[in-house]
């Protein structure tokens, strides 16, 4: 009992110090609860999503497993409308409906803007149907009546401002059809974010499947008293179960899920990963907050053992106050998490991820999860403070707080932390060397903990040669009292050591970010300028459809197109291996030279020859296959033929490697005209002079066709270097929750060393020192920590990039470039880090009371 007294008596006298500690427990548990919340929202979102729109037993071809999103034919696998008429027989069975449903579309409003969701949603058309009834009901107009009808589901009706009489226009493979809008369905449950129009049966059957009397699944309602397993049992009695694919309403509700859970799972994990390194970062200030109060309790501490306390309760106490920090900053943690899920849901919102607050979901693991990590972490780094402070021996009373022994890092430190950072060094130079991107993962990923926990061991001695080294730099010029300011800096290695690391960290994760996009761009680019000969590129979601493949022949001032479609097949090769879903690629004879690829062996221009082929160069290798064997080749959705190996090309590149090509003339001897690939990329060359001309003619082709652009190559150069930008700041912004406890540290560390000097400040302001030169000496301070944090993070960052670039050279990128226009804005950017960190702590130094500070113990 007296030691938690103790304790909340000292965690109530320093509640202002320990408030900054508090925040860094609240920013990680908060990321932490509010990921889980987010996620578990997601997941209750699509649950109810699943559930509403799933019927009781649903048939459906056993080919359409995969979702239909691809650029393959375009056309969803259907089955007959018999189907029906056999599953209403099925005992138990009230009534079945057949069904058409298709994301192969686009669909456009009469200003040629596509209307289907910017945040990667689907867009989904069909007929409709009772089962949609389910989750929907029409809020205006009607369902649709004919051909010349179609109904909008209502978020998307808004997001546009879609009214009833508007003209939308569907482009599928088979073809463009327009519609006036007839009616405005609204969900029962929360739409995620997908666009949803609707046609009567016989329009989607003929403008979605280019058939009639045909259904792509079956809805069969089970009756009064009848489950969906017995129905499921009695459905697939009637029918052929080697040909459909049956599953009760909650086997297509997981089967639904499946497919979105891996998605949600990745941003799950990747957001768990940045709240650990924000708790990795907050480790570190609460490492220097319990070390600076121990240090500062140096002679209380003395006192209590002089009376009578033992090292355990000494030690018990300041882990008690470690607890209550924990428990305060972990329940506030658990609330804000919360709040932060609900700010993450209306930002999704934003960008068309509908989320309703209705379905926010908070599973009592969530609090538990973050309470125990916020408790165990915060009690782990008070851990090591606590058994300094079981040390202070009781002659400590009749000292000055604090030791020299504080501020000097020990051989132990240096000796350890030079062998991690070696032992890592040579993980990642073997990274570097490895023949496998496999095994040089592996030792890049221990190269970069080794090194890591090595520069944090070695902070402390690095601290003061570098911080002298910025110090001639910056803080010489200032005169005495940037002297002053070093030597603040210097007077506590270890604390300025892990101050610094605590920025370190994230700044280095921010350089081998930059280094690694910066590489992947550069290469790709080169690898365009060397392989690409094509002066355009034309692609977009989904495949090309016959009518805009027509729009792009027209054009004029183009000397040629090449076709570009993903056949897709199961390789035979002649020791007897099979290699399924083997990339195949169909494309023209011209493609050869829009696209250079190398032969190490035959020709490439032999492999457009009929029922010839080329393979790549690892894939030979590994079969042992030469120019002139046969390859038995099971095309997907076609026939099985022989193919003879014409050429092998070169893999030394990232642009194709491992790619196999065919002609289209020869995959269109195997697989049926309505089961060919729609083209998923054409390449086109201008004619001599004409570039321009035909750039201009070509995005006026493809005009009113929105999913698909027109680049030249510097177009695709910008996209793909927007694209690597864009994902960069994505990560850069979840890093900025690191940057942020770090900078939180750096005002602890300041704050409580100015409070540490406090009788020192106020002898300086008795012989003569300003306000102003108070504050400039805590701000140099800053600085210089910052910017030694920085320094180590950058140098650190810049060299994991490096090796991560080598790995990367081992799939073509081969070029290493060093964003330094980033890394010098992000070292600058650290000094104004540091002045921002010390305002508050130096406004407060300038405020003292001389007189008050001297007379301070």
């Amino acid at each position: 009992m007296t030691v938690l007294k103790t304790s909340m008596r000292n965690f109530l006298a320093h509640k202002g110090r320990m408030a900054l500690s508090a925040v860094a427990v609240i920013l990680s548990v908060a990321f932490v609860c509010g990921t889980l919340v987010f996620s578990d929202t997601m997941n209750t979102t699509f649950d109810k999503l699943f559930a509403a729109t799933s019927a009781d037993v649903t048939v459906s071809p056993k080919s359409a497993g995969e979702p239909d999103d691809g650029p393959r034919s375009g056309r969803p696998e259907s089955m007959p409308a018999s189907v029906i008429a056999e599953a209403r027989k099925a005992d138990g069975a009230k009534d079945a409906e057949g069904a058409v449903a298709s994301q192969s579309v686009t669909v456009v409003d009469s200003d040629n803007k596509d209307l289907g969701p910017s945040n990667g949603g689907p867009t989904i058309a069909g007929n409709w149907t009772r089962n949609d009834l389910r989750s929907m009901e029409i809020t205006t107009g009607h369902s649709p009546r004919g051909p010349t009808e179609v109904m909008i589901d209502a978020d998307t009706a808004d997001k546009h401002h879609l009214k009833i009489g508007d003209k939308l226009r569907t482009i599928a493979a088979t073809g463009d059809h327009t519609a006036s809008i007839s009616g405005i369905a609204t969900f029962k449950v929360t739409n995620p974010g997908a666009a949803i129009v609707y046609f009567d049966t016989a329009t989607a059957q003929r403008e979605l499947l280019g058939a009639t009397g045909r259904f792509t699944h079956v809805n069969v309602t089970a009756d009064t008293g009848v489950s969906d397993t017995a129905l499921k049992r009695n459905v697939a009695s009637t029918l052929d179960k080697a040909s459909y694919d049956i599953k009760t309403q909650k086997e297509t509700a997981d089967a639904n899920r499946e497919d979105v859970s891996a998605f949600l799972n990745v941003m799950k994990y990747a957001m768990l990963g940045f709240a650990g390194i924000a708790f990795l970062v907050g480790i570190f200030l609460i490492i220097n907050t319990f070390s600076m109060l121990v240090a500062q309790r140096t002679r209380e501490i003395g006192l209590m053992r002089a009376i009578g306390s033992s090292r355990k309760q000494v030690n018990r106490s300041v882990l008690v106050e470690a607890l209550l920090l924990g428990v305060v900053g972990s329940v506030l943690g658990v609330g804000a998490g919360v709040g932060l899920a609900v700010g993450l849901m209306k930002l999704m919102s934003g960008i068309g991820m509908k989320l309703s607050t209705g379905d926010l979901t908070v599973n009592w693991t969530t609090p538990v999860v973050g309470m125990v990590l916020g408790v165990v972490v915060t009690v782990l780094a008070a851990y090591l403070p606590a058994r300094r402070a079981a040390k202070v021996s009781p002659m400590a009373a009749l000292r000055d707080a604090g030791t020299p022994a504080d501020g000097r890092a020990s051989v132990l430190r240096a000796v350890l932390g030079l062998i991690l950072t070696g032992v890592g060094g040579l993980g990642l130079y073997a990274a570097s060397r490895a023949d496998e991107a496999k095994e040089g993962s592996l030792f890049l990923g221990g190269g970069v903990v080794l090194t890591l926990i090595g520069f944090v061991v070695i902070g402390p001695v690095l601290a003061s040669g570098v911080v002298r080294v910025i110090s001639v730099v910056l803080l010489r010029a200032f005169g005495p009292v940037g002297r002053m300011a070093e030597r603040n800096a210097l007077r506590n290695p270890r604390r300025t050591g892990a101050t610094g690391a605590a920025l370190m960290i994230g700044l280095a994760l921010v350089a081998c970010l930059s280094v690694v996009g910066s590489s992947m761009v550069a290469s790709a680019t080169d690898e365009l300028d060397k392989s690409v000969g094509a002066d355009f590129i034309v692609q977009g979601k989904g495949g090309l459809t016959a009518e805009a493949e027509r729009a792009l022949t027209r054009t004029p001032g183009v000397d040629h197109f090449s076709r570009y479609k993903d056949v897709g097949a199961d390789i035979t090769t002649p020791d007897g291996k099979v290699t399924k879903g083997a990339g195949l690629s169909a494309t023209d004879p011209t493609y050869v030279k829009d696209l250079r690829r190398e032969a190490v062996s035959g020709d490439v221009s032999a492999a457009y020859g009929k029922d010839a082929m080329s393979v790549g160069e690892d894939f030979a290798d590994k079969h042992r296959l030469k120019v002139g064997d046969t390859l038995k080749v099971a095309f997907d959705d076609g026939r099985t033929g022989e193919l003879r190996l014409a050429a092998i090309t070169s893999d030394d590149g990232s642009l194709e490697k491992g790619a196999m090509y065919t002609a289209i003339a020869t995959a269109e001897r195997y697989v049926p005209a309505d089961r060919m690939p729609l083209t998923e990329m054409v390449l086109a060359e201008a004619a001599a002079g004409q570039q321009d001309k035909a750039y201009e003619a070509l995005k006026k082709s493809l005009a009113t066709y929105p999913q698909f652009e027109v680049m030249d190559q510097t177009d695709f150069k910008q996209t793909l270097k927007d694209q690597v930008g864009q994902l960069l700041n994505v990560v850069y912004g979840l890093l900025g929750l690191a940057i942020i406890v770090a900078i939180l540290g750096v005002v602890n560390t300041l704050a409580l060393s100015v409070v540490e000097r406090t009788r020192e400040i106020g002898l300086m302001r008795a012989i003569g020192l300003s306000r102003r030169q108070l504050r400039r000496m805590i701000r140099m301070e800053s600085v210089v920590i910052a910017l030694f944090g920085a320094l180590l993070g950058l140098g650190l960052g810049m060299g994991w990039g490096a090796t991560a670039q080598q790995l990367l050279a081992l799939e073509g990128l081969k070029i290493l470039e060093i964003p330094w226009p980033t890394i010098i804005a992000v070292f600058v950017g650290s000094a104004f880090v540091g002045l921002f960190a010390a305002l508050v702590p130096a406004f407060r130094a300038g405020r003292m009371n001389v007189l008050n500070a001297i007379a301070t113990e």
